[in-house]
């Protein structure tokens, strides 16, 4: 620019002004780095406006940072944001007789969007001591551009959040059909058998799990798990542990081996971080002989006739600790027309307005009412019981359910 703001020229300050609005303006349009604004931001103000020292401070995902700065020594880092910076509502002279970490600076230049705090400029060690300086002079026109300058690098933070978090999205929608993948795309219903499961994650992805397995034309197991947490971490622990088991089924015959192995497995993965409940059950069509180990997770319902038990036999759950102590067995004969029901805390530990709880005697009644449903009904029953019951709360934890009537 040939000229500078400290001219007489009414018209070259017009020109010089109006000049430096449209190559910011350019800038912008252009998409150009914040690296590249601050440049253009510092040559005006250094260059044509004579400023000596300079701190402009905005706020980032860490924390306040300063983004750009010249003319001083280590003054800056004295200088906490929210303390010293957060009391100044608009554009202000420093009073130099005040004690503060500001003192050596001469204005402050806040931006905020409605009631928020965007950046901080603070200039001081102007020229022209005699007379006022052109920054003092065209300070409303420091306070245009540094506003200009401001919203654009927000706008850029924000553009740039808006794509990761759009990424983000897809990721997690694929996360989502990955994981739904991992679920028996089948389930039994014919004149033996009739299975029917629901899964509703609290987030994309989430780490309750349920499965059926044949293991041979007789023989066939069921599980369902729940690792403690939520989210992506619960949804890959739970992913590698599906693998594990859908491999040592076929390997280890017996319940008791497969849960010791089975911890083994999540003690490697998760480092004692996290942990498992797991019920595991096998039913041999022939015997009609139910087989299952208990992990520490919510009793499954057995409704037999009038009679509802609970399936707690087992042992604490996987991850817990390095090995495994006493595991029991539990072994029972089943009655034609029966039906296991198996769930996740999600569902029983829902709250209502009131936070009370939904409840294992609500799902028991539900059970008792309808024993006539076929499962998928009897599953339609139970969420949109406790679609009902929870009201305005939102689901807190995940959700999964596996229902299997025995003819």
């Amino acid at each position: 620019m040939p000229f500078e703001l400290n001219s007489n020229n009414s018209k070259q300050i017009k020109d010089l002004k109006l000049n430096t609005l449209l190559q910011i303006t350019k800038a912008i349009n252009n998409n150009t780095s914040t690296d590249k604004l601050l440049e253009i931001f510092r040559e005006i103000l250094e260059t044509h406006l004579k400023i000596r020292k300079l701190l402009l401070f905005s706020e980032s995902q860490s924390g306040w940072k300063c983004i750009l700065k010249f003319g001083f020594n280590d003054e800056f880092n004295t200088i906490n944001v929210e303390r010293d910076l957060f009391p100044v509502k608009e554009m202000c002279t420093i009073n130099l007789s005040e004690q503060t970490q500001i003192k050596s600076f001469e204005i402050i230049i806040p931006v905020f969007h409605k009631s928020k705090p965007l950046a901080y400029l603070l200039i001081g060690d102007l020229e022209d001591k005699v007379e006022v300086s052109p920054a003092i002079k065209h300070l409303n026109f420091v306070q245009t551009i540094t506003n200009i300058i401001v919203v654009a690098i927000e706008n850029k933070k924000l553009a740039k959040k808006s794509i990761l978090q759009a990424a983000l999205k897809k990721e997690m929608e694929f996360a989502s059909q990955m994981q739904s993948m991992l679920f028996p795309s089948i389930l039994p219903n014919d004149a033996q058998l009739n299975a029917a499961a629901f899964y509703l994650p609290q987030q994309e992805v989430g780490g309750d799990y349920y499965d059926f397995i044949w293991l041979n034309a007789n023989e066939f197991a069921f599980c369902v798990a729940d690792v403690s947490g939520k989210g992506v971490p619960a949804a890959l622990l739970m992913s590698n542990f599906q693998a594990n088991l859908r491999v040592l089924l076929f390997y280890i015959p017996s319940l008791t081996e497969l849960v010791k192995e089975l911890n083994s497995k999540v003690m490697a993965s998760a480092k004692g971080e996290k942990f498992i409940t797991f019920f595991i059950a096998k039913y041999n069509l022939k015997t009609q002989t139910l087989t299952y180990v208990n992990a520490a997770h919510n009793p499954p319902l057995l409704a037999s006739g009038n009679t509802i038990s609970e399936l707690k036999i087992g042992c604490t759950g996987l991850g817990m600790f390095d090995e495994i102590g006493l595991i029991e067995e539990g072994i029972l004969s089943i009655s034609p027309d029966s039906t296991i029901l198996c769930y996740t805390d999600g569902l029983v530990e829902l709250e209502n307005e009131k936070s009370q709880n939904f409840g294992l005697d609500a799902l028991k009644d539900i059970i008792k009412l309808n024993s006539k449903l076929d499962m998928n009904s009897l599953n339609n029953l139970i969420i949109e019981t406790i679609s009902n019951y929870k009201q305005s709360r939102p689901y807190f934890d995940d959700i999964a359910l596996f229902s299997l009537k025995i003819h």
